[in-house]
């Protein structure tokens, strides 16, 4: 597709964007929130449903391209395989920030072309602060009664490093990394794909994910970080590719500005 359809598509995408996020925050500040358990002990709620819902219809009302998301994920790979073009959707990003009630969760929207994310909405409900990008487009924010402006990651800064951290998930690998940067390492703990947003707008420099997550997780980000001119790969360094196994489990990754020395050689060490 050329750089004016990725265009039209991304306003028509926002208002989705914004659509999940007034259902969503319609039941944050209701006092039942329809909690419960999925097959793996993560939570859902009623809001993660009611998200899913007006993404999933939208989204095929726009294209009929198939939709995957994390509400609606039981799709065979044989399936799956045979597609080139796909939206890729986490309708709540977060879904224990949302319970704890911090604000730190958010509408994640990416459309997948031949394995690559070509364009991301992250939208933040409570904040309605938004982060989009497109191949060809570059990657912006908008915030409330303002224009969209350009974002862009962080010029290297010898002297110090700021680094994002999991509000929910941390792990004995990152505290490692982080040891191994030195003592001039800022953390700046957040939830959801909000950090790697942080990486994309220059706040951070690093966000490395030493754990568990899915595709829906880290897709619509990674347009976003990759469009403000950073990258977010595996700790190969090779990219994150999507729908290219049974499994919907990212590798370990590192979302980052500029991958300097010092940085990989303490990737090397952790990794061992």
């Amino acid at each position: 597709m050329n750089d004016k359809r990725y265009e039209t598509l991304l306003d028509e995408v926002l208002l989705l964007a914004k659509q999940a996020a007034e259902a969503i925050l319609e039941i944050y500040q209701q006092e039942d929130m329809g909690i419960e358990s999925k097959a793996d002990d993560s939570p859902l709620t009623l809001a993660d449903k009611a998200a899913h819902e007006i993404l999933f219809n939208g989204l095929r009302a726009l294209e009929d391209w198939p939709v995957l998301s994390e509400e609606d994920s039981d799709i065979d790979f044989a399936q799956r395989q045979q597609w080139q073009r796909y939206w890729l959707v986490d309708p709540l990003d977060g879904t224990k920030e949302f319970i704890k009630r911090n604000g730190e969760f958010t509408v994640n929207i990416a459309l997948i072309e031949n394995h690559q994310p070509v364009l991301g909405v992250v939208y933040v409900p409570v904040t309605h602060h938004c982060y989009f990008a497109a191949t060809g487009i570059g990657a912006y924010k908008q915030v409330p009664e303002s224009l969209p402006h350009p974002i862009h990651v962080a010029p290297y800064r010898p002297k110090q490093v700021s680094l994002a951290g999991s509000r929910s998930h941390g792990s004995e690998m990152n505290q490692q990394f982080i040891q191994c940067l030195g003592e001039n390492t800022q953390v700046q703990s957040i939830g959801s794909s909000l950090k790697m947003c942080l990486v994309a707008e220059g706040e951070v420099d690093l966000y490395p994910r030493f754990g568990l997550t899915s595709e829906w997780d880290t897709a619509a980000a990674q347009c976003i970080v990759e469009q403000a001119g950073g990258q977010l790969t595996d700790l190969d360094l090779k990219n994150l590719r999507y729908n290219t196994k049974e499994s919907l489990l990212n590798p370990h990754f590192i979302a980052f500005s500029s991958l300097e020395n010092h940085w990989l050689q303490c990737l090397r060490t952790v990794m061992g």
